[in-house]
């Protein structure tokens, strides 16, 4: 059993102790860029929680399709956004198995319909494509240089994902 929430400052701690056992060392990004990310969309910022605490959570914001925020990059926000940028996605194992992290980007999704957004993106990294496929998202490598410059920030094979919302 668990709940979604709007994550707070003080689910910081948690969300770093996810991100250090989900992620690679070469994609960590510091407390200080968690933060930044927080500050910026508190609305698309989610938290799953369980009886033990926080189990999980997911970073987005409003971007363009073809847009590609790199590693440690701070969120750009458009005026004319037009997709919902996953961002950063953490299950913790003891919590992996359960569909959580399907319903964190659902929760986020709904948010996009209504905010009448026509499309979400993210960079799948760690071999986790299969489990955006699953989603609903389809690699999209129409990228201009700058995007694939910051695609490579990542340091290890990334994909950028796209699907549409209607």
């Amino acid at each position: 059993m668990f709940k979604l929430r709007a994550m707070q400052a003080r689910d910081i701690p948690a969300v770093m102790s996810i991100q250090q056992e989900s992620y690679a060392a070469e994609v960590l990004e510091d407390e200080a860029v968690i933060r930044t990310r927080l500050a910026a969309c508190p609305q698309l910022a989610w938290v799953a929680e369980d009886a033990i605490g926080v189990c999980a959570y997911l970073f987005a914001y409003h971007s363009r399709v073809g847009k590609v925020t790199p590693l440690d990059g701070e969120f750009q926000h458009h005026a004319e956004a037009n997709c919902l940028y996953l961002h950063d996605l953490a299950v913790s194992r003891r919590a992996s198995g359960r569909g959580i992290g399907p319903a964190l980007v659902r929760k986020n999704l709904e948010q996009a319909r209504t905010q009448k957004l026509r499309y979400s993106a993210l960079v799948s990294v760690q071999e986790s494509e299969a489990f955006w496929s699953r989603l609903g998202y389809a690699a999209h490598t129409a990228l201009e240089p700058a995007q694939i410059s910051n695609l490579s920030s990542y340091q290890i094979p990334a994909v950028y994902m796209v699907r549409a919302l209607h």
